[in-house]
């Protein structure tokens, strides 16, 4: 489940305010947005997935030579790709990584000996030298998922038709390597849907670092239940049989594998003997002689950390995470195994995300206090160094931080307060690609020393006449930032920018939520174009991070356990009655929008306060949590066949007749996260109640309903209904 805020715009009003049309159109607004930014193998090359000035979700693949200081286009995808539609498998696949709208090439990967990359187009393989040569791979119409270079690049490996191939690069065509199923319902090699939607798990098989063997991951979701979901187009219908695991229902059967590249010598890993499990993460030694695998409980109040043999698949618990009660295992990618045999690994269990350093079977905290370790960057196993991102001097800006595995007490700061920062290393740990933005900057990027001082731009982003946001900049507006008392005492952040100050006048708010788990609205980032053409239109832009919400803590989240759609509302609920009391609110036109989980919550809140709040806009909201998957619902609400209560409460298809307040529902029709059966009961119910809403459908679109065009659409369909029903600046409503 994801947060869909960055969607859209609003209509403007004057001279140098922005437009739906432009927050849309091409070039982006943002600025340059480089995605995919790599090092090569040796470090000279510095490579990115650049969008066009002309078409900003079409992605070519650029390189810089760190010697010579040049940019050129090392991959042109236009010049590749043949326009040939893209399987249904792979459509999914980004839709899972949320870039299901994105053109040309999405993700790349680098060959071992530095000289040319694997690029992934249009469901075909190439493969492209440094010389500018591009050499194709394969060319079928089935396409290949998952594609990787093995780590000392002597194979090329990918998943097609449920069967996982691998051939040597440059060699014969690659030939499957796992066996034949009967079955269409059997999988090798790929993530099943909850692994690639809730685990963050993208893969399902993981070549051994001398590239001798895999392992394999093969799953069978003959279990799973099937939904029948139509993809309702423009001009045609098209239904599909989808395996998707409701909530109390089955999960796949689910296997791991090793086996050599050519698939002999395969021993099946022991991964215990309960069958209902999640395969949270696999990972080779450095040494490759250990297999290491996360296996979690489907309560997800355990995590064993299994050693395996790769020679026989025997395996056994090297440690054992269990959650706080009446709480849940957090998976992360925030951990790495080292050379000599330690790990470097991420828990809460001190009652916030910390860093921990495993030797000899004890676990020697590396960082502590009441903030959160949000990101495990890198290690510079040489040096004894650890980087990484973490709220310890903001929670709403994370910084980079490192520190000395030796004296882990002394924790430095690299990065600039003034500014929100992520970052990402090469392998060896010794250079930094730093991301950063602020509120009055949009997104920058450069590389970076192990002591932070920038060596090189990749993305200067600066505002200057010929930045693409520069027309808009005289009527950009400040974020505002403070917090509130929470019901319960709970000091809660808040977000605001609103127009220029007018004495006297009263402003009418947009107040924006998402209110889910593993999320945090409220911070320092650049937010641009959305709400600053929202707030050019009159509107004050408004959003809080209640309890539940991501980055305060063990504590902090628990609350919703068992609980959602509870302590969430309460807390937004606080937010709305702060609103009315500042003189230069409206305080009958505050107007409450999500989208996925924040659609859900404004039904809630809709439910819960009827006349609390003029309007709700709910996108693509669950209506009914038996209706969304295992791993994400039963984590925070448990099994409903075993724990039916939390269910009976939490739901909105019941109650929908307390919604007197004007609503718009929004869903698009070929969205398979929140399907629409979700948005069809609630709709059967209101009509059935006699309850009077608006709704607004969307053929062809998924769970991210957008697009150039369909944004502009969305978002006047927004501020339509808005002003339809008095929620407007004075003088524009109808």
């Amino acid at each position: 489940m994801s947060d869909r805020s960055d969607a859209a715009s609003a209509p403007a009003t004057a001279a140098g305010e922005l437009d739906f049309a432009r927050v849309f159109a091409s070039p982006s607004l943002d600025g340059a947005a480089p995605r995919g930014v790599k090092l090569s193998p040796d470090g000279r090359y510095l490579t990115l997935l650049r969008n066009r000035e002309t078409d900003r979700e079409r992605y070519d693949l650029w390189a810089y030579d760190r010697e010579t200081e040049d940019w050129r286009m090392l991959v042109d995808s236009e010049k590749l790709g043949s326009g040939r539609a893209l399987s249904e498998a792979e459509k999914m696949q980004r839709e899972r990584l949320r870039i299901g709208s994105l053109k040309g090439i999405v993700n790349y990967e680098w060959a071992a000996d530095g000289e040319g990359l694997l690029v992934p187009v249009e469901g075909d393989l190439y493969y492209a030298a440094l010389d500018g040569n591009v050499r194709r791979l394969t060319n079928t119409e089935a396409g290949e998922l998952n594609p990787a270079l093995s780590p000392r690049g002597g194979f090329v490996s990918f998943v097609r038709d449920g069967r996982l191939f691998t051939g040597q690069l440059g060699g014969a065509e690659p030939v499957a390597i796992t066996p034949p199923e009967t079955a269409g319902t059997v999988h090798w090699g790929e993530a099943e849907f909850v692994a690639q939607e809730e685990i963050g798990r993208r893969t399902g098989y993981w070549w051994n670092p001398d590239d001798r063997r895999i392992a394999v991951a093969r799953f069978d979701e003959e279990p799973v239940a099937t939904v029948t979901r139509a993809a309702i187009g423009a001009e045609g219908t098209e239904t599909f049989e989808q395996r998707y695991p409701l909530a109390g229902t089955a999960n796949v059967d689910i296997a791991l594998f090793i086996m050599d590249p050519d698939g002999t010598e395969r021993v099946q890993v022991d991964l215990g003997n309960e069958r209902d499990i999640y395969l949270a993460r696999v990972d080779w030694a450095p040494d490759g002689r250990t297999l290491y695998v996360q296996r979690q409980n489907r309560e997800q109040t355990r995590l064993d950390m299994l050693a395996v043999d790769p020679a026989t698949g025997a395996s056994r618990v090297l440690f054992t995470e269990e959650s706080a009660p009446r709480s849940w295992i957090n998976l992360t990618d925030n951990y790495r195994f080292l050379k000599d045999g330690s790990l470097i690994w991420w828990s809460e269990r001190g009652g916030f995300g910390h860093l921990y350093h495993l030797t000899d079977g004890d676990f020697r905290p590396l960082t502590s206090g009441d903030w959160m370790v949000t990101d495990l960057v890198g290690v510079d196993e040489e040096a004894g160094r650890v980087f990484f991102t973490a709220t310890k001097d903001d929670i709403l800006a994370t910084q980079i931080y490192a520190l000395d595995l030796a004296a882990p007490g002394n924790v430095q700061r690299l990065s600039d307060p003034e500014f929100v920062n992520t970052a990402d290393m090469d392998s060896a740990g010794r250079t930094l690609i730093v991301q950063r933005s602020n509120h009055t900057q949009p997104p920058q990027s450069y590389l970076a020393d192990t002591s932070g001082n920038r060596l090189a731009w990749i993305a200067e982003n600066r505002i200057d006449a010929d930045h693409p946001y520069a027309p808009y900049l005289a009527s950009h507006r400040p974020a505002e930032f403070g917090t509130i008392e929470g019901p319960d005492g709970t000091p809660l952040h808040y977000r605001m920018v609103r127009p220029e100050p007018v004495e006297g006048e009263k402003r009418p708010v947009l107040f924006y939520h998402y209110g889910g788990p593993h999320a945090q609205v409220v911070t320092r980032r650049w937010r641009g174009a959305l709400e600053q053409a929202v707030v050019d239109a009159g509107y004050i832009w408004f959003e809080l991070d209640n309890r539940g919400s991501a980055n305060r803590g063990v504590a902090f989240e628990q609350p919703i356990y068992r609980a959602m759609g509870s302590v969430e509302v309460a807390d937004q609920r606080a937010g709305a009655e702060f609103l009315k009391t500042i003189a230069f609110v409206d305080a009958d036109k505050v107007a409450t929008y999500g989208w996925s989980y924040g659609g859900y919550m404004t039904l809630r809140m809709l439910e819960a306060d009827p006349g609390l709040y003029a309007a709700g806009i709910a996108g693509a909201p669950v209506t009914k949590w038996e209706l969304y998957d295992t791993h994400y619902t039963e984590r925070y609400m448990g099994n409903p066949i075993t724990e039916p209560a939390p269910y009976a409460v939490s739901g909105v298809i019941e109650n929908a007749a307390r919604i007197t307040d004007p609503l718009l529902l929004i869903h698009g029709l070929a969205d398979d996260n929140v399907v629409f059966e979700n948005s069809s009961a609630l709709i059967a119910k209101m009509q059935a109640e006699a309850v009077p809403f608006e709704m607004m459908l969307y053929p062809g679109q998924t769970h991210s309903v957008g697009g150039p065009m369909i944004s502009l659409h969305l978002w006047n369909s927004i501020m339509a209904f808005l002003a339809r029903n008095g929620v407007a600046p004075d003088g524009t409503a109808d």
